[in-house]
């Protein structure tokens, strides 16, 4: 059994990570810490798991009696914790923030199983990439392996609620977000760092821009990527390009009809889908965010990292109507 510690569990991620590992024919979860929510029981603050489990909360934190510890943690708060806590170098780490996504002064391996497989196996310290990341860069992989897209890329994606985290804001609250929609951070959001680092790492010198705009859609949970770019290779080409790149992967399905959200919602699954305008490729990619773009992924992550089945775990049914 794999002994798991979880950071900051009181969260969206924290309680979907703990509703995923419950299931896990291999896991064990040893601690679940919340300061705020210290003695509580779990399902008190995540009641779909009422009748599922028994765990309490706990300010604790024995990394001596675990094999990984997960970092449920906002963003910028993974790196202040360590510089504070020491975690024993046996105990592996997957952090779910972005303070170890772009490559530097650290051994963290980026987790997207598409792209660095090879090097998420056996490896120490992973972070597991943002949810717009993940879909963004799953929608181009293949595109961008084979070269066969030129200039700006065009995208623009929609997120749910739940993508904001648990905590209310001014455009978080149902009022407001029912019945909506709106952008936000428009040609800037922070995930266009991991993805430009990745377009570098496959595509060497591609001198295109990422053109991205968010959107906050009216549900709760999900993410639907549209992208387009310029390609000169007719629809067959890029759809053999696209089915070869993905004909091994657990999760990403490539599809040869336009997919819907629902298809993935409730999974760990991507589908992906193209279709071509006389030199435009379009890319269409749909994940769900709290899975394949945060805590199904990082399973998928921890799977690998201990050398099982990287479904394992995350044979889940979408949550088709």
């Amino acid at each position: 059994m794999i002994r798991i510690g979880i950071l900051g569990a009181a969260g969206y991620t924290g309680g979907e990570l703990i509703r995923v590992l419950l299931e896990h024919p291999e896991a064990e979860i040893v601690f679940a810490n919340s300061e705020s929510n210290a003695g509580n029981l779990v399902s008190d603050v995540h009641e779909g798991l009422i009748g599922d489990t028994d765990l309490r909360f706990t300010s604790e934190m024995p990394f001596d009696k675990v094999d990984v510890i997960f970092f449920c943690f906002g963003h910028g708060k993974s790196e202040a914790f360590l510089k504070e806590h020491a975690i024993p170098a046996n105990v592996k780490i997957i952090d779910l923030a972005q303070d170890f996504r772009i490559a530097g002064n650290h051994d963290y391996v980026y987790g997207l199983p598409e792209t660095h497989r090879d090097a998420i196996v056996g490896c120490q310290h992973l972070a597991n990439p943002g949810c717009f990341a993940t879909c963004i860069q799953l929608a181009m992989l293949p595109a961008l392996k084979a070269g066969i897209i030129s200039g700006d890329i065009h995208v623009n994606g929609i997120t749910g609620s739940t993508g904001a985290g648990q905590k209310p804001g001014a455009t978080t609250h149902f009022s407001w977000r029912n019945d909506n929609i709106s952008v936000y951070k428009t040609f800037t959001h922070q995930h266009l760092l991991e993805i430009n680092q990745t377009i570098q790492e496959l595509c060497p010198g591609y001198d295109g821009r990422v053109l991205f705009i968010p959107q906050r859609g009216c549900f709760t949970r999900g993410i639907y990527v549209t992208a387009y770019a310029k390609c000169n290779l007719p629809l067959e080409e890029v759809q053999s390009i696209y089915a070869d790149y993905y004909k091994d992967a657990a999760f990403t399905h490539f599809v040869t009809k336009s997919p819907d959200m629902k298809q993935v919602v409730n999974t760990n699954k991507a589908v992906v889908y193209v279709e071509k305008y006389e030199d435009q490729l379009l890319m269409i990619s749909c994940i769900d965010n709290l899975l394949k773009g945060a805590v199904g992924q990082a399973v998928q992550n921890m799977n690998l990292m201990f050398g099982l089945d990287e479904s394992e775990g995350l044979r889940l049914k979408a949550s088709a109507f």
